[in-house]
């Protein structure tokens, strides 16, 4: 049991039981940097950086998408650097997103065994009204496609993309419990939404000896933490590993607004995420450490998140030949306690974003 120490808000935590300290694996296998640690409480080693694909489909759903040729570097650059974790969901590119994910790793040639393929269920993906949310009818449908789309048998992790209001948390637990025994989805995990909401979902599936949740993939950055508050105490007590999307708060820490990138022009949603004046006094202190270390602003972002116990691995999008490269060297990149200090200083309290 860990002892009670200071949170980022200043406020003491309480100890708490099954508390999850990500260890990284002491060895990296030759020829490899990327180094590696289980996923939450479970048995699941996956690399510390997780290669987000969301970027990778096709233009037609959003103008800085890359096809699949424009993507095929960014995987077998993650692949050669040792990422052995790809994180996508149905609803990317309406499909194609899986589609690519699962041509480019099979056309690599890396045994299945040897990669942890994430994808989501919730969101539409037509316009009938069983196409969508959390229904038992709709997740058995949504598997069955998801893996003919990715071109394989099982999905190591199996997440719900958000909380539906609309079906009972019973019914939706089921029909993932069944999943698993199905031998499609190895493990299950959640995304963003209200802590209590998530603690009614961990104590359902223990009440019905169902199979719980063994990540949160939350929205958890530098320019928003959020998450500190209610839902990062949850997981570390309940065993629960976090995968934040978003760690790079959609390219904001990397500098992408003064780079005047097609991403940070036409995302209409990062537009929703970060506007305070605030968030910019954040991005500036990410850039005066990452001057006086001599790296991206973009490592010095992702090494923060990395220093969080907590995290087992952040969800990083990659749309320049560099990206993959620095988020992997950010894994080795250690932060003084005064730079973490530096770095946590300028944040003010936020509204709640991302849940749905």
């Amino acid at each position: 049991m860990k002892s009670s120490k200071p949170s980022s808000f200043g406020q003491p935590e309480a100890p708490c039981f099954g508390y999850v300290d990500v260890r990284e694996s002491e060895t990296i296998s030759p020829g490899r940097f990327a180094k590696f640690t289980q996923l939450g409480k479970s048995g699941l080693v996956i690399s510390r950086i997780c290669l987000g694909c969301m970027t990778y489909g096709t233009p037609k759903w959003r103008p800085w998408v890359l096809d699949e040729v424009d993507a095929r570097p960014f995987y077998k650059k993650a692949l050669e650097l040792g990422v052995n974790f790809f994180d996508t969901a149905d609803m990317y590119s309406a499909g194609a997103s899986e589609e690519v994910l699962g041509k480019l790793l099979k056309e690599a040639g890396t045994p299945r065994d040897r990669l942890v393929i994430a994808t989501k269920v919730f969101n539409p993906m037509g316009d009938d009204p069983n196409q969508q949310g959390l229904s038992r009818k709709h997740i058995m449908h949504a598997i069955d496609d998801s893996l003919r789309r990715l071109g394989t048998d099982y999905v190591d992790l199996y997440q719900i993309h958000r909380f539906d209001y609309e079906t009972p948390i019973e019914e939706t637990l089921t029909a993932l419990h069944d999943v698993v025994k199905a031998g499609k989805a190895r493990y299950i995990g959640a995304s963003s939404m209200f802590a209590w909401q998530f603690a009614r979902m961990l104590h359902t599936s223990s009440r019905l000896g169902l199979t719980r949740f063994v990540t949160m993939q939350n929205h958890y950055n530098l320019v928003y933490r959020e998450e500190e508050r209610e839902m990062i105490p949850l997981c570390r007590a309940e065993g629960v590993g976090l995968i934040p999307w978003s760690p790079l708060a959609r390219g904001v820490l990397a500098g992408n607004r003064k780079a005047g990138t097609v991403r940070s022009q036409e995302d209409d949603y990062t537009k929703k995420l970060y506007t305070q004046e605030a968030d910019d006094r954040v991005v500036e202190s990410v850039a005066k450490v990452a001057k006086s270390r001599g790296v991206p602003p973009a490592q010095v972002a992702l090494a923060w998140l990395l220093h969080k116990p907590q995290v087992s691995a952040p969800i990083v999008g990659a749309s320049k030949p560099h990206h993959v490269q620095d988020a992997v060297a950010a894994v080795s990149l250690k932060l003084t306690q005064q730079e973490i200090a530096d770095l946590e200083s300028t944040y003010v309290p936020h509204p709640v974003l991302g849940h749905h």
